[in-house]
């Protein structure tokens, strides 16, 4: 492919000299000669020069003008400039080459000097092209396995937020919505990117600590002893025990881990967003909740954002022990609620967004979703309210 090679004179018989000098080029150049730097500029918008020759004193826009144009856009900074200059402009040629001029050349041009300072030119943009194609290249490889990975997350995320339903048929897609519906309330609270995304990855964990429940208390049909209230309650500190602890028999997996990694820290932000949610997820603002009694604002955030989405997909969804109730009912209990049992800043931005919920519940619903049948003979029902809410 012939290289594209651009001069740039406001002296018509100098171009034409050059013209007639790089004849024998013409098998490997492809030539344009322009007048000025405007209708340079006009030609560079067309065609991808490989090499531009330009001089640097011209009326209107001179070299420099040229050279701060080029440098500006980032289609054409990578281009290779080499001026033109007289052999005794010490501070133009000083100018030039500060403002990013790849070479300098004398007037008059001698023509073995001159090929020899384009193809050398040539070659340095070709190695730049070819490094550039090559990072681009990896640019789109490390792209594709970061999404790989971020897929991979989210897949391990939900899959362990199954894990602690995975004993019951009638929580459904439960976890898929109450992130959703978190994602959409982070993003009314306008709350930064990062932790919309975060909130959206963690709350499926929210009742992760179920799993160290015993199946007499968690499966239990009838109503529960305070007794086994109690024991349920601990599902919270279970959740973020599993989560955020370190146990004995883990430290020499990590520590092994630490050393050959080449990571210079653990991130453990994911971690430590979901370990919250699991443990106050059950906090009320009045201070009534469990496990530790926090009121107000002393509950953090990213619990506050669940426990409305988690109790209103409770009250939307059929239960064994409760109908699906309709939204306008769920919305009537939320009101009497808000202030009491959610935040009343969450909650009023819950109330623009209505609809969008709505919308989640329909898209996630059970029956939209359902996954392959598990044999139910496996399991046992059970009435129990107090673990939707």
């Amino acid at each position: 492919m012939k290289k594209r090679i651009l001069f740039i004179d406001d002296e018509p018989n100098f171009l034409e000299g050059l013209k007639r000098m790089l004849h024998g080029q013409c098998n490997v150049w492809d030539m344009y000669f322009t007048h000025s730097v405007d209708a340079a500029l006009d030609e560079i918008s067309k065609v991808a020069f490989d090499t531009i020759i330009s001089d640097v004193t011209m009326p209107g826009k001179d070299g420099f003008e040229l050279l701060r144009i080029l440098k500006d856009s980032e289609t054409t900074k990578d281009i290779p400039v080499i001026i033109l200059t007289g052999k005794d402009d010490h501070n133009l040629k000083s100018r030039a080459l500060e403002m990013g001029a790849t070479d300098l050349l004398n007037k008059p041009v001698n023509r073995a000097d001159l090929l020899a300072r384009v193809n050398s030119v040539l070659r340095l943009k070709s190695y730049q092209d070819e490094l550039k194609a090559q990072n681009e290249i990896l640019d789109r490889k490390v792209k594709e396995r970061t999404a790989e990975l971020e897929d991979s997350r989210l897949d391990i995320i939900l899959r362990l937020g199954k894990a602690a339903e995975y004993r019951d048929e009638e929580t459904g897609n439960h976890i898929l919505r109450v992130g959703c519906y978190c994602r959409a309330l982070a993003e009314e609270l306008d709350m930064e990117p990062d932790f919309v995304e975060m909130i959206f990855l963690t709350s499926p964990l929210h009742d992760i600590g179920k799993i160290g429940i015993p199946d007499k208390i968690l499966l239990k049909s009838g109503k529960l002893t305070p007794a086994e209230r109690k024991i349920m309650e601990q599902h919270c500190i279970v959740g973020a025990d599993i989560l955020r602890k370190d146990t004995e028999s883990m430290n020499p997996y990590l520590k092994w881990h630490r050393n050959k990694s080449t990571l210079k820290s653990r991130d453990n932000s994911i971690l430590d967003m979901a370990s919250t949610i699991t443990l106050y997820h059950h906090e009320k603002w009045d201070g009534s909740g469990y496990p530790k009694g926090l009121q107000s604002q002393d509950i953090p955030l990213a619990a506050r954002i669940v426990t409305l989405a988690d109790i209103y997909d409770a009250l939307r969804t059929a239960r064994p022990y409760k109908p699906a109730y309709s939204q306008e009912h769920t919305l009537g209990i939320l009101r009497d609620d808000a202030g009491h049992h959610f935040d009343p800043m969450i909650y009023s931005a819950f109330k623009n967004i209505v609809e969008q919920f709505n919308s989640i519940h329909n898209q996630f619903s059970d029956d939209a979703l359902k996954p392959k049948k598990i044999n139910s003979s496996q399991y046992r029902s059970r009435n129990c309210p107090r673990n939707c809410s």
